[in-house]
């Protein structure tokens, strides 16, 4: 009941956006971005800066650490101005990693505020741990094969290729990649945020079935980050475990 109504309001809070959201296109990793935020929401470290000139030089020199640069990111991003916006892009530009992906948010913080400032009404961005493309975010499936631990045979393959392809195609979706290991069917995939995805899979998976009823059920779809098999096999574990727990008949 709890996770229906979970998906209701996620659903609800969804249709309630605007048409002109935007949506972070590189794959960040969400403690990163959620780390990123705790420093916006940090206001005492959060003055303005007066000197862009300096800020740069400050921002390129070898000897500030690695907590002060992402600070300075921060409190540029914050500011209307297109200067601070060059800045944020030139810094990015050299960078790898952390300091590489703390700048691709500070760049997207900057970009909605100084269009808000130009346009006059507040952006909403929308961020992921796999980013998306466009309006369509990114999401990581497993899908699973009824005996998972045999391996699908090309036809099946074939089948779960050619049907993902069609009905993401037909929900204006895009598949980016799909790989088999054993009894897996891993994919990487774009899909409009306002679209259902649920309708969609439950017709995919009919649709394969038609083919000798191979594929479970239930799949494992997430926007945080893409699952390793070990993920999938400890998950798939532990509910097996939280299940065979529950037929258990209880004792007097």
């Amino acid at each position: 009941m709890d996770d229906n109504n979970n998906l209701k309001k996620i659903q609800e809070a969804i249709d309630s956006l605007p048409d002109n959201f935007s949506i972070l296109e590189e794959q960040i990793d969400v403690d990163l971005q959620m780390e990123y935020f705790d420093y916006v929401k940090d206001k005492r470290s959060n003055e303005g800066i007066e000197d862009f000139d300096e800020a740069e030089r400050q921002l390129n020199d070898p000897a500030l650490s690695e907590d002060e640069k992402k600070q300075l990111l921060v409190r540029l991003a914050g500011h209307d101005q297109v200067e601070a916006f060059r800045i944020i892009e030139r810094f990015h530009k050299g960078q790898q990693g952390v300091l590489r992906n703390w700048a691709v948010l500070a760049l997207q913080e900057s970009r909605m505020i100084l269009q808000s400032s130009l346009l006059g009404e507040q952006q909403v961005f929308i961020s992921t741990g796999l980013g998306g493309k466009g309006q369509n975010i990114r999401y990581f499936i497993a899908m699973m094969k009824r005996e998972i631990d045999e391996p699908f045979t090309e036809t099946q393959q074939k089948v779960i290729e050619n049907e993902f392809q069609f009905f993401l195609a037909k929900g204006e979706g895009e598949v980016e990649e799909i790989s088999f290991v054993d009894g897996l069917a891993l994919g990487l995939f774009l899909f409009p945020l306002k679209k259902n995805l649920q309708d969609i899979f439950r017709s995919f998976i009919d649709e394969c079935n038609q083919y000798g009823n191979f594929l479970r059920e239930d799949v494992i779809i997430t926007n945080v980050k893409k699952l390793t098999v070990e993920d999938i096999k400890n998950f798939l574990n532990n509910q097996d475990d939280l299940n065979n727990h529950d037929d258990e008949p209880e004792q007097d």
